[in-house]
């Protein structure tokens, strides 16, 4: 449950951002609304007129997220929603019109930009439970979401006819989406389907921390977290927050200290396809992001960690 006394001391985002719009023309509760960017970012790097294929794989997440796939319960988790899945989209949709347009080397081509897609929208579908598994939330899978994730694309798309090389690649993409993910020893076929992994884990962190609320939004990571322990309690990492306002407290450190440092690193510094104009342009994406934490410490007491 939200904590009270946080929402009080948070103050509110600037007019312009409307709750839960990364944007203020993209509202991501609403795949209708997200889908024409991926689209216009598939139609401008490759040339095709035809984009069906990317409603189609929007459709298989949101009937799954819904409850509409047999073998799976509705998405249950507050924090890592449709929504939060839809602000990664949007993010890596543009982000990869950003590179395109740069001309940037390795190319990017057809094939990388429809696995990239693909991976984005399955990369948090290890969060959903089994049919007729009813104890608890998806959060308790936290520590193998990544893995289950993966599971579940190869699940869906060799049965939409994926072939094996591509379902294998869309895998190592959303293994790059793990908090401690080594992109370098991931396995991959092509040095720009890697290059699409570290884009990938870029927007999955840039889009959910740039959105409006998402200080708002961070008791509801705590409870996904302390779901997780309880459901886990011989898990290797330990719950690092005491509470909901303990977490909020560390999260400029996090942004700082690990973030910034993966974003330049470990993803190879792809943040900047979303500096517009390009190359030294501004990145409306990281200015949201300060903003975000400008605002948490503001709200929150100073102390230690």
């Amino acid at each position: 449950m939200q904590n009270p006394v946080l929402g009080k001391r948070l103050r509110a985002a600037p007019p312009l951002w409307l709750s839960s719009v990364v944007s203020p023309e993209v509202n991501t509760r609403e795949p209708a609304e997200v889908l024409p960017v991926c689209a216009e970012t598939w139609k401008t790097v490759t040339g095709e007129t035809d984009a069906r294929w990317i409603h189609t794989t929007f459709a298989w997440v949101s009937e799954a997220f819904a409850g509409r796939h047999p073998d799976f319960e509705p998405l249950d988790t507050r924090y890592h929603d449709q929504e939060h899945t839809l602000q990664g989209t949007l993010c890596l949709a543009r982000l990869l019109l950003g590179w395109f347009r740069s001309g940037s080397a390795p190319h990017l081509d057809d094939r990388a930009v429809r696995l990239g897609l693909v991976a984005i929208l399955f990369h948090d579908t290890g969060y959903l439970k089994s049919r007729g598994d009813t104890l608890g939330t998806g959060a308790k899978f936290t520590p193998i979401h990544v893995q289950r994730s993966a599971d579940f694309a190869d699940r869906i798309l060799s049965r939409q006819g994926f072939n094996t090389a591509d379902i294998r690649e869309i895998q190592s993409m959303i293994r790059c989406t793990g908090v401690n993910a080594n992109v370098r020893a991931l396995s991959f076929d092509r040095p720009v389907d890697r290059r699409v992994g570290c884009a990938l884990a870029t927007a999955d962190l840039l889009g959910q921390m740039a959105a409006s609320d998402y200080p708002e939004k961070l008791p509801l990571l705590f409870d996904e977290f302390a779901e997780s322990a309880r459901h886990n309690p011989d898990s290797t990492s330990p719950q690092p927050f005491t509470d909901a306002s303990d977490l909020v407290r560390k999260t400029p450190a996090f942004w700082n200290l690990h973030v910034r440092d993966r974003l330049t690193h470990e993803f190879e510094g792809v943040y900047r396809y979303l500096n517009h104009p390009w190359p030294d342009g501004p990145n409306s994406y990281l200015a949201r992001i300060e903003a975000n934490i400008a605002r948490i410490h503001a709200s929150t007491p100073v102390g230690p960690g």
